[in-house]
Parts: structure tokens; C-alpha cells; sequence
């Protein structure tokens, strides 16, 4: 039996290899956290509330040892404290600094969406203590998506959608024409900048979608090799233009190969690599939201292993031990016995879990139903082993710590709003 589990898996390998790429394509609220949230009913018991995730998603079921993991985390959402009259924004981008306890984020510039019509900075860095040490990036960026702090302290930051293409998205990309002033164009590009907010690198062309060596359309998340050098891009998102593919460049940008981030056997033909990780072996971990898996690569784009037991993989790290940390935002405890939200903590080795945190503010958050995705969206670790996660519905960057106060128990994540029990699938 598991004979040909493998020869199955290598024949879905090779014919994905052969396969073309398409082109489907105010006032600061008290320390620290985010805009004020309508109050339109709270946490509490398992009753219902909140949407569940699109239909067509593939729904993981949870086993009996998934919902026995405990909890060993406190949540901190009140750590940082944003500049006087800034809210902070919808934020799926988080990254530790180089300094392994500086804490960088990338936001919509107080939305949750385009920053089009503000000219903040969205590229902020937190001090441990929760200061705002740097900003910058604004006029630059139209919808930061993902974070990468690479080995020399330089920051990646991915802009998802473009400004001016309104046709995109059902005319989500900001209607820069509605107020008559013309802005720079902006979003389907990848920039690096130095830690002072310097503009070292751009790749892609910044506002128009493709699907060619020198355009993007969506790019999720970025990651580089601290070996080499070369940069390996998420470029598709969850709905058209989405190229759903890993495109390598090297350390100057210069595109060098690429391969599907889908299977052909992928239902859910969108949203294949939402978060990028790299282990301590090179192997490049891909947040397989729109299956609900993550999918392990080497650098050629051979496929490895297929992991279900982490959730959905909507952001990914692996911390220098190893250790994967996986943000789930988009799974529900209102589809029976599925997968719910929040950050299971395993081995990048051996794929065992130890550990899952559920998103404390239930599944979805039972005020903001309509979004299809809650918290956390991302996730990063500062080498102390305290947890952050960063939000889009509701936004807020949240700090979690080991409780040795209270004995940790088992977690079935319901939470607030949250539905029925459920359970995972095999590796």
C-alpha cells in the first residue's frame, strides 16, 4: 500500500512538472492594538455565527489526537502601541528582524484592503517592547501581502494587487481615477528594501499582471535562500489573474525557473501557495491554503511530502530548530468536522504536531461574518520561543507567550462562535 501511495505521488510529480503555466489570471485607540471593533455579540460557548469558508474548499477533517493538543500559549493583543492617530491595518505580512526580537510588519495602511488614498507607512518595525522603531514604504506599495526578513537584515515585501488595473478583482483595485489624481503604479511586484526603507530591489512590473519572467500576478510571499541567495516567489492569490506558481530569481532579480504551486488533481485550482517557508534542509514550505495542506518542494520544484495535519497553511515559519509554526485562517468549526483556525506548532522534520493554539477571537469572529478569512493570517517566532501572529479580520498583531500559571488544556476549537468539534487528515 504505501509502495504505491509513492509511485502515485511521483507520477502526479511528474506530469505536473510537464505542465505550461497559465495566466488565469482618528484617534489611537489605548495601547496598542487596532481600530474598535462593532460589538455585535461576543465569544462564549459553541453556538453559531460567522460564515464558513468558500464551498469549494477542500475540507480537511481532524482527528481525535489533533483535538487532544494542548494549549500552552497566553495571548497578548495590547504588546505594541501604534503612532497617535494610526489604526492599524488588515496584515497578513510578519517577520522577525535579524536581531531575532524585533518584530517587522507589513499592513494595509489602517484598511483592510489597497492602501490607494493614504500615504502612510505601511512597513513598520516594533521593538520587543512594542515601540515603532522604522517606517516606511509609503506611495509604494498597494497591497502588502507578505514579509521576508532575509540574512542580511533586508526586508521583502510582496504587493499583491495592483492600483491601477480596476478591472481586476471586480473593481477592487482602488478606482484611482474617482479623485482625479493620478498615483504611481503599484501592486503584482516583489521589493526589497534595506532595514532604513531604502528601495534596493524591484521585481515585476509594478501594477500589470502577467505571467512571464518579468511579471507577476498576485504574489503572495517571498522567501530567499541564506545560502545562495535566490529568491523564491508565491505568485497567484485566491481569485483571477492568479499564475499559482514559484518563481526563482537570483539575489539581483534575474528570473531563473519556476514551477505549479497546483496539481492538476487540485480541486480548488486557485490560492495554491499563500504562505512561503525554508527549512533548515533547503526545502521550501508552501501554505497550501486553497486544499487545505502544506506542500513540501526542493528547489526544483520536486514534490516531496503533502502535509493536511498543520490546517489550512495560510501563513508559514520555521524557526532555525525547525520548528513549523502554521497560521490557519481560513478553515471553520462550522464545517462539521473540519480543520478550525488558528496556529498548530510541529516538527519540520518529521511533520508531528505537538501543539495548536485556536484563534481566540472564535471561528470566524463572530462580529465581521462576511469575510471569508479571520485570524491569524500570519505568524512568526523571535527566538525567545513567544509567538506572534498578525490579523486582517479583525486586524491586530497578537504576541503569545507559555502560561505557566494555569495547566494547559486539551483544545477542540470551538471558541467564541464557533461550531461543532471535527478532525484532521493523515499526512
Amino acid at each position: 500500500m504505501l509502495m504505491r501511495s509513492i509511485k502515485t505521488l511521483l507520477a502526479v510529480t511528474a506530469l505536473v512538472a510537464t505542465l505550461p503555466i497559465v495566466h488565469s489570471l482618528a484617534q489611537q485607540p489605548a495601547p496598542g492594538t487596532q481600530a474598535p471593533a462593532p460589538a455585535q455579540g461576543g465569544g462564549g460557548g459553541r453556538g453559531g455565527g460567522g460564515a464558513a469558508a468558500p464551498a469549494d474548499y477542500n475540507i480537511s477533517v481532524r482527528s481525535d489526537a489533533d483535538k487532544a493538543l494542548l494549549n500552552r500559549y497566553a495571548l497578548n493583543q495590547a504588546w505594541y502601541t501604534m503612532p497617535a492617530g494610526r489604526f492599524l491595518g488588515s496584515s497578513s505580512a510578519i517577520d522577525i528582524d535579524k536581531d531575532g526580537r524585533s518584530v517587522w510588519v507589513a499592513e494595509r495602511c489602517g484598511g483592510q484592503d489597497l492602501c490607494a488614498g493614504s500615504h502612510v507607512d505601511p512597513v513598520i518595525k516594533f521593538s520587543p517592547e512594542g515601540k515603532v522603531l522604522t517606517a516606511f514604504g509609503h506611495d509604494m506599495i498597494s497591497y502588502p501581502h507578505g514579509i521576508h526578513v532575509d540574512r542580511d537584515g533586508n526586508i521583502w515585501v510582496t504587493d499583491l494587487q495592483s492600483n491601477i488595473d480596476d478591472a481586476a478583482r471586480g473593481g477592487r483595485a482602488g478606482a484611482p481615477g474617482a479623485t482625479g489624481t493620478p498615483v504611481p503604479p503599484a501592486g503584482a511586484q516583489v521589493l526589497k528594501f534595506s532595514p532604513e526603507g531604502k528601495l534596493l530591489l524591484r521585481i515585476g512590473t509594478p501594477g500589470v499582471y502577467g505571467n512571464d519572467e518579468t511579471h507577476f500576478s498576485q504574489p503572495s510571499d517571498v522567501v530567499t535562500s541564506p545560502v545562495t541567495g535566490e529568491v523564491f516567489v508565491a505568485d497567484g492569490h485566491d481569485s483571477p489573474p492568479a499564475n499559482n506558481r514559484i518563481v526563482v530569481f537570483d539575489k539581483n532579480g534575474k528570473y531563473l525557473r519556476q514551477w505549479p504551486s497546483c496539481l492538476p488533481t487540485d480541486a480548488r485550482q486557485i490560492d495554491c501557495s499563500h504562505g512561503l517557508a525554508m527549512d533548515s534542509q533547503g526545502r521550501i514550505f508552501s501554505g497550501h491554503r486553497g486544499e487545505g495542506r502544506i506542500d513540501i518542494f526542493d528547489q526544483n520544484g520536486k514534490l516531496l511530502a503533502m502535509w493536511k495535519q498543520f490546517g489550512r497553511g495560510t501563513g508559514v515559519y520555521i524557526d532555525k530548530n525547525d520548528r513549523l509554526y502554521a497560521a490557519d485562517s481560513g478553515s471553520s468549526a462550522n464545517q462539521g468536522n473540519a480543520y478550525v483556525r488558528g496556529v498548530h506548532v510541529g516538527s519540520a522534520k518529521t511533520g508531528e504536531v505537538t501543539d495548536f493554539i485556536p484563534d481566540a477571537l472564535g471561528n470566524p469572529a463572530p462580529w465581521n461574518p462576511l469575510r471569508g478569512t479571520s485570524s491569524p493570517e500570519g505568524v512568526t517566532v523571535d527566538v525567545d520561543g513567544r509567538i506572534y501572529i498578525s490579523g486582517v479580520t479583525p486586524p491586530g498583531l497578537g504576541r503569545l507567550t507559555i502560561n505557566n500559571n494555569t495547566k494547559p488544556a486539551p483544545q477542540q476549537g470551538a471558541g467564541g462562535g464557533g461550531g461543532g468539534r471535527g478532525a484532521r487528515g493523515g499526512q
